[in-house]
Parts: structure tokens; sequence; C-alpha cells
């Protein structure tokens, strides 16, 4: 919609400052009859008579041809993010965070009571018992705190009356020393030459080395093992119970529950 004006209308609202927008041809001529609306103004009015350097330049502004607006500046297309770097492979993320059993070095079997009496074995204690831990001094495995709080484990089951009672120590190997190759199946030999009536795990190392299990150790103690077609127990390890008491009532649990295996077998 646009306004119908005549030139002293024009006039006016160009001396109040207003913009009036329209066609070139309607201002340049709006523009001579504002001078000469001005020039002939009655005296005495209020209205001054238009300023000529205004209606000059209103005049010359409607004239000039409008101006281009500037040019666009081209889009850029927006740069992908990079993808982040992998320090390992795609092919060995899945089993980075797999854990690694540590390297160990498996001593013989040695017997902890060799001078038990066979005769004064109490009964229910099967053939013989085979235990497997970790142990930091494996030429005196009852020696230390560790060691002597696991005799006290073994006497509280009358193990120490036993003249069968194995234990194979794991060591982690001194600088210079090698790591034994196949633990898991060094441990199944070992079975089949003592057939004991089972084999007693302490420690969620030697637990993985001697079952080849990753799981937490509070699922490895719930769970039935089997190592070389022997029952298997796991629990915790003496050097564990010194650090923590409050776990040594499920420790011993445990070893009741080995007791209920062995004698539940000689029943049979």
């Amino acid at each position: 919609m646009s306004l119908h004006l005549d030139a002293r209308q024009r006039a006016m609202l160009q001396e109040m400052g207003v913009t009036v927008w329209g066609p070139p041809q309607a201002v340049a001529v709006a523009a001579p009859a504002a001078q000469a609306a001005g020039a002939t103004a009655a005296p005495g009015t209020d209205r001054p008579p238009a300023r000529p350097a205004l209606v000059a330049a209103t005049t010359a502004l409607a004239a000039a041809p409008d101006r281009a607006a500037p040019p666009t500046p081209p889009r850029v297309p927006a740069r992908a993010a990079p993808a982040p770097a992998q320090d390992t492979p795609p092919s060995t993320l899945s089993t980075a965070t797999a854990p690694v059993a540590p390297a160990l070095r498996l001593h013989a079997p040695q017997p902890l009571y060799p001078l038990a009496d066979p005769a004064q074995a109490p009964a229910g204690l099967g053939p013989g018992w085979l235990i497997v831990a970790e142990c930091l001094t494996p030429d005196d495995p009852l020696g230390g705190d560790a060691g002597r709080l696991l005799d006290n484990m073994l006497r509280a089951m009358q193990l120490h009356r036993h003249p069968r009672v194995f234990l194979a120590a794991l060591e982690r190997p001194a600088p210079g020393t090698q790591a034994s190759a196949d633990i898991q199946a060094t441990l199944a030999e070992t079975v089949a030459s003592l057939q004991p009536a089972l084999v007693l795990v302490l420690g969620h190392v030697a637990a993985r080395v001697a079952l080849g299990r990753t799981e937490p150790l509070g699922r490895l103690r719930a769970g039935p093992h089997a190592l070389g077609g022997c029952p298997a127990v796991v629990t915790y390890d003496p050097a564990f119970l010194l650090r923590s008491q409050e776990t040594k009532a499920a420790a011993w649990a445990d070893l009741c529950r080995a007791l209920a295996i062995v004698r539940q077998a000689s029943s049979t």
C-alpha cells in the first residue's frame, strides 16, 4: 500500500526528517515543488521556509541509483571434526583390558607334615590334599606371618595329622630366573601323580594360573571347580586374610565346604 502525497505534504515530511520512499521520479518532481512552496509561503505563518541545502540533498538522494547490496561471501563448508586418535589398534581394543595372569614360577609339591603318623590321621580326610598358593618363602612355606596363619587354618581342619598334605608353591620369579611355561598343565600332571582328594586353591593369583579363570575371587569362591579331574575349592590366601580380618569367617566357610566335599566322597 502506497501513500498518495502531494508536493507540499512531501516537503513537510522531509523538513521533519521523515524519509519518504517512493519512485525516484516522484521524489524528483516533489523537490522543485517543495522549493516553490517554500518560496511562496505566506508571510506571518509559523512554518519556516524550506532550507535549500536539505532539499538539494534530498533531491540528490532520490535521483541517485539504488546501491547494490554487498555481495554475499561464499559459504565455506564446515570441516568435519577429525576422529580421535587411537593409541591401540581396533583389533586389540577388546583384549587390551583383559586381565593377564602374572608370570610365576611353580615349585615342586612338598609335604607340609611329613612326620605325621598315617595311623593317627582322622577319618574322612581322604587319601591326601594338594594346596596351591602364592608363597613368598617357598623353602619355608609355614614360616612368617602368612605361613603361620596357613598352618593354623590346616590345623583347624586336622590336616596337620595327615602326612599327605602337599603344597605347590607359586613364586614370582627373581631377576635372572624363568617363569614356568604351562602351570595349569603341570598341576594337572601333579594331580594325576598324587591322587589327592581335593585341591585347595588359595588366592586370586593362584586361581587364575591354576584354573585358567579370570572372574573375581568372590565368584570363583562360589562356583565348583576341577583340576585334572579332581574337585577344587577356591578361597582367600593367608596374606590377604592378614590384611582383611573381616574375611576370615568367609574363608573358614570355604574350608568347611572343602571338608564336606572330601567327606562325602569318602563315604561313597
